[in-house]
């Protein structure tokens, strides 16, 4: 079978859905764990804290993660039976990627920036977690719902 432009743009929305907030989301993670390591230096026991904060930048790359799988299963590759897809819809596919792809990887940076703050939060003040926590997940929103666009756009989608 040969392979078609519509497969190879379905494939390619796939890859940045996963390469772009996997990028974010190790750059984000490794922001906020400089952060945390030099506030764990001065006390340890604030280690856990630390750490729930820098798990948060990581969720867009388990978000873009998805949707990849989401499109493979969709065009068929994971089952083995490729789709033959048109240009058409392969640019569709592409286009429903692009959403999570872009605020993946802008939100994962934007996140690492808040919760890096709230390790500031918490070096002087570790009862208030709860607030460092808070100012990092309302960036997670955004994340989210380009994720439920992206899903839903693909579901959505007439392939077959």
């Amino acid at each position: 079978m040969e392979v078609t432009l519509g497969q190879v743009l379905a494939l390619l929305g796939a890859a940045m859905a996963v390469f772009l907030p996997g990028i974010g989301s190790a750059k984000g993670v490794g922001m906020v764990g400089e952060a945390a390591a030099g506030v764990v230096t001065e006390d340890p026991s604030k280690f856990s804290q630390t750490l729930i904060l820098q798990a948060l930048p990581g969720t867009q790359g388990i978000y873009g993660l998805l949707t990849g799988f989401v499109v493979m299963q969709r065009i068929g590759i994971l089952g083995g039976n490729l789709l033959p897809l048109t240009t058409y819809q392969g640019l569709l596919v592409f286009a429903a990627c692009l959403p999570i792809a872009i605020v993946g990887l802008l939100s994962a940076i934007a996140q690492a920036r808040a919760a890096a703050a709230g390790v500031g939060i918490v070096a002087k003040r570790p009862e208030e977690l709860a607030k460092g926590i808070t100012y990092a997940a309302m960036v997670e929103t955004y994340a989210v719902l380009a994720l439920l666009a992206s899903i839903l756009m693909l579901f959505g989608l007439k392939l077959a």
